[in-house]
């Protein structure tokens, strides 16, 4: 054989051998990735089409406490359409029918339907928009349209469900009702009531899987989610929608006419600490008033001659004086040291009692009070502060708390003038709902209770958790002290020197203490000169049952800055409506009254129900609860098995009401 042809065969053998080295090679990696790697790479195909996505509950409702909405979750519901999965057959008979339905449901045009489901059959589109933020009803209308109601495999039909979180209220409460908010990174923000009892209201988070169907498109995989959410509970808070209407239209009344920056409202009940209105008002660049902030709560500020209260209980209970003690006011000036302190009244009001010098409000009275029986024992003034708790927050489950400033001697910020200063409500600062407490407490006789914005956690109708009264401190002060300053309370509007007696009413009883604060006190400038008006106190005078402060910020000075004339008629007006729209009788009656009114109520309820159906409605795909309430009301026996959303129901959908006794539901 020529040597050519050796070397031709040699090559020929060389070739061969790569090839068949080659094959082995792919052979072995196609094993490989079959039997030692297939776990791993089918698991990676799964994640890569198919992903778990979270479920948010539906926040459970939040009520006052006479069962009104205060906030609520609503699900809304986004209609998309899967060209892909529908038959040619199912298409062409039911894209005309189908798109004649939706027409008429949203009020458009049959072409214009029949253009879209076409459109995404020629594009092979498989997320066609049909409908977005639909309600429950016409979400299970369409579910029930032609070719939709074969489901999401034959009919392609895609549904999205979101929640909305709404207020029936309105603006009213705003800022106390709240909100959560969860930003990009996770971060919450909490406010309110929604925030503070968001871990009852949140609920816990469902799963369902979805397949990708395009670039950043995923589609719900089926009906059912692989983990159902539980919705949250519904909280009941202590908030009174008369009594929070009343308190929101006079504060917002009195901001308009002394075009003030900002005030506050609060009304509790002084025996339980709940709080029945809480409005926080400020004002925009425009003029106009919303709830900006939450003012009563957080915002802690010098109270002026409400913290006189304060020191009268303080100076009664260290036993240095007693309400018929004489003052000399001094013509209504007092020099201490190189500052003068000075009363409203020019000549002040000369040598009068204790009783009277609060009545009248005498800054230079009660400066000398406490001055001249404390500085020698500065600490002893202080201690006894700190016993009635002055120094400590409320402990409120509210965000946002503002801390209240109560120096002691030595501190920086304390000087010679600090006592004086102190006895008229300056170089402290409390919260309005602060404040408040301690003059609820001098109501209740010394019994300091937390204010309250809640009243129990349910399920349904079962009580998860139930949050009774909280007595902070039992007695802030001897029962003896608080009937003397009880009288003085009702004094200073009953009486003629009073300032408070421009409030007073024959009609009904109230006590009080006014206030007048100003703010950048330190500046020269007269035009920067603010003023904080207040009121605070409790009605009626004799058999407190609420007790209610007003705190206006900034209002202009020429309409008027006294807490007599901008904060007292507003919590005149309260107290006013309060007794005029439920006259505090005994709460028996009361008690009784009410609840003849709530049995018409849903008497009447059931009426409208039972016109409305004649036939056992499809609850399919309803929260349990809606279900039951629905059934109940329609005079169906409901027995439930399950958590969740209805998946079946024992009796079909259309049967003759009258024919049905029972009816069993099976919760997914």
């Amino acid at each position: 054989m020529p040597a050519t042809d050796k070397s031709i065969l040699s090559r020929l053998y060389i070739v061969a051998a790569c090839l068949v080295v080659f094959a082995g090679a792919v052979l072995f990696k196609l094993v490989s990735i079959q039997v030692v790697d297939g776990e791993k790479y089918m698991a990676l195909a799964e994640t890569r089409t198919t992903k778990m996505f979270t479920i948010a509950p539906n926040r459970g409702n939040l009520y006052s406490d006479d069962g009104s909405l205060l906030a609520t979750s609503v699900s809304k519901y986004n209609i998309h359409f899967d060209a892909v999965t529908v038959s040619e057959k199912d298409f062409k008979e039911n894209v005309k029918p189908l798109s004649d339905a939706l027409a008429k449901l949203f009020n458009k045009e049959s072409s214009h339907y029949q253009q879209i489901l076409r459109k995404a059959r020629q594009n092979q589109n498989r997320y066609a928009l049909i409908a977005r933020n639909l309600d429950y009803s016409e979400y299970m209308a369409v579910k029930g349209f032609p070719l939709f109601e074969k489901g999401p495999f034959k009919g392609g039909i895609v549904i999205e469900q979101s929640t909305k979180r709404e207020h029936p209220l309105g603006k009213i409460a705003e800022r106390s009702v709240g909100y959560e908010r969860v930003d990009e990174k996770g971060y919450h923000t909490r406010v309110g009531m929604e925030g503070a009892f968001s871990e009852y209201l949140s609920g816990i988070e469902g799963k369902r899987s979805k397949v990708k169907i395009a670039k950043n498109q995923w589609k719900p995989i089926g009906y059912d989610n692989i983990v159902e959410p539980k919705d949250g509970y519904d909280v009941y808070s202590t908030i009174d929608i008369n009594i929070q209407d009343i308190a929101h239209h006079a504060l917002l009344r009195q901001l308009e006419h002394y075009k003030a920056d900002h005030g506050t409202v609060i009304v509790m009940e002084t025996k339980t600490g709940e709080v029945k209105a809480i409005s926080n008002l400020g004002r925009t660049s425009e003029g106009k008033y919303y709830e900006r902030l939450n003012y009563a709560i957080g915002e802690s500020h010098e109270p002026g001659s409400t913290f006189k209260l304060v020191n009268l209980v303080a100076a009664l209970e260290d036993k240095v004086i007693d309400t018929s003690t004489v003052v000399d006011t001094e013509k209504g000036k007092w020099k201490i040291y190189n500052h003068y302190v000075r009363d409203s009244k020019n000549g002040g009001y000369g040598k009068i009692s204790v009783a009277k010098a609060f009545e009248v409000s005498s800054n230079t009275a009660f400066a000398k009070i406490i001055h001249n029986n404390y500085k020698e024992n500065p600490e002893k003034y202080v201690n006894r502060l700190m016993s009635m708790d002055i120094h400590k927050q409320l402990g409120l489950p509210v965000k946002g708390e503002g801390k209240p400033v109560l120096r002691y001697p030595g501190d920086k910020g304390w000087s010679g003038l600090s006592l004086a200063q102190m006895a008229y409500g300056y170089e402290v600062a409390m919260t309005p709902l602060q404040t408040l407490a301690f003059y609820n407490a001098i109501a209740n006789d010394g019994e300091l209770i937390k204010p309250r914005l809640i009243k129990e956690v349910k399920e349904w109708n079962k009580t998860v958790k139930k949050f009774d009264k909280e007595v902070l401190n039992p007695s802030i002060c001897s029962k003896e002290t608080a009937k003397k300053v009880q009288q003085l309370l009702k004094d200073v509007v009953e009486q003629k020197h009073g300032t408070g007696h421009g409030l007073y009413s024959p009609n009904f009883s109230m006590a009080g203490k006014t206030g007048t604060c100003q703010k950048n006190y330190v500046s020269k400038d007269p035009d920067k000169l603010k003023y904080i008006s207040s009121f605070a106190g409790y009605f009626p005078a004799d058999n407190p049952k609420y007790s209610c402060i007003v705190v206006i910020h900034e209002p202009d000075k020429s309409v008027g800055y006294y807490g007599a004339d901008v904060s007292g008629p507003v919590f005149k007006s309260i107290a006013q409506k309060i007794y005029a729209t439920s006259p505090l009788t005994d709460e028996v009656d009361v008690k009784e009254a009410f609840e003849n009114r709530l049995e018409e109520a849903y008497q009447d309820y059931y009426a409208n129900i039972q016109k409305q159906y004649k036939e056992v409605p499809n609850v399919r795909g309803m929260s349990g609860m809606d279900a039951i309430s629905i059934l109940e009301n329609l005079g169906l026996e409901v027995e439930v098995k399950g958590n969740g959303k209805v998946k079946n129901q024992s009796i079909s959908k259309g049967t003759d009401l009258n024919k049905v006794k029972k009816i069993v539901l099976e919760l997914s």
